[in-house]
């Protein structure tokens, strides 16, 4: 296995893990002080509504990396893949800074490596 390979795979993990703790946010478990800037324990439903976005999303962002990595087709090939895995470095490196700043001192603590790793498994499939 590549270099490659095992970024886009271990950021499908991570993707993995954030849709479900998206889907038990959805469902209303209480662990709200880690998501959207942790206001509040249980999501009301309009932050329930971005957190199904999120899910799709992180699938999104999955296929793109794998397809990267050439283990899965995505159509536009290569060139896409590798405009989006640039624009998706871009945007897990705001979301450290983002969760950086967040009030909630859980979503600091937790979401702000989560996105730095991200960001760097990005960064590693954009540079490759």
């Amino acid at each position: 296995m590549t270099v490659v390979q095992t970024a886009a795979l271990a950021a499908c993990v991570l993707l993995a893990g954030l849709a479900v703790f998206q889907v038990a946010l959805i469902a209303g478990a209480p662990v709200g002080r880690f998501a959207w800037g942790g206001q509040h324990k249980v999501l009301p439903a309009k932050l329930k509504a971005g957190s199904a976005v999120s899910i799709l999303l992180y699938f999104v962002f999955g296929w793109l990396a794998l397809g990267h990595a050439g283990l899965l087709p995505v159509p536009g090939g290569r060139t896409l893949t590798s405009v989006a895995v640039w624009v998706l470095t871009g945007y897990f490196a705001l979301g450290v800074a983002m969760n950086a700043i967040s009030r909630s001192k859980p979503e600091r603590l937790v979401m702000t490596p989560l996105a730095l790793v991200l960001a760097v498994l990005f960064l590693v499939l954009a540079l490759n």
